[in-house]
């Protein structure tokens, strides 16, 4: 599918402890990625419900992008891992509300990896231009 212009909104959890301070790296040091995401701190990647991604999507965003801390490096110890096995009960989500599950996407982003946080941006951009806007704008 062509994008025809499209530029997708892209909703992005970040982890108050990693991820968020990644993206706040990549901005500090100039990195280069799209403008389509809307940053929402949360103070843990675990303590984001699966109805939230799913209230996003059917309310007009193109994709949601999860960010959490590496396993294992988690502040509240196992919150990623219930991000973790969260992210199966969203692709189940998914398939109910006949959603693409390109529109969701896991990952770990440290607080040194500002590079990384423009890399996986920069992907989620492209692979939710790819599936077109979301039936329910």
């Amino acid at each position: 599918m062509a994008d025809n212009g499209f530029e997708p909104i892209i909703i992005t959890y970040c982890c108050y402890w990693c991820s968020y301070t990644g993206a706040d790296l990549a901005g500090t040091s100039r990195l280069q990625y799209p403008h389509n995401i809307r940053i929402i701190r949360v103070q843990c990647s675990g303590m984001v419900h699966p109805n939230l991604v799913i209230d996003a999507l059917t309310n007009g965003a193109d994709g949601v992008l999860m960010c959490g801390c590496h396993e294992g490096d988690c502040h509240y110890r196992e919150g990623n891992l219930r991000a973790k096995a969260r992210a199966d009960a969203i692709s189940l989500m998914l398939e109910d509300f006949n959603l693409e599950p390109e529109r969701y996407r896991l990952e770990w982003v440290s607080a040194s990896e500002g590079p990384r946080f423009a890399q996986v941006v920069t992907e989620m951009v492209e692979q939710v231009k790819k599936v077109g806007p979301s039936p329910y704008k």
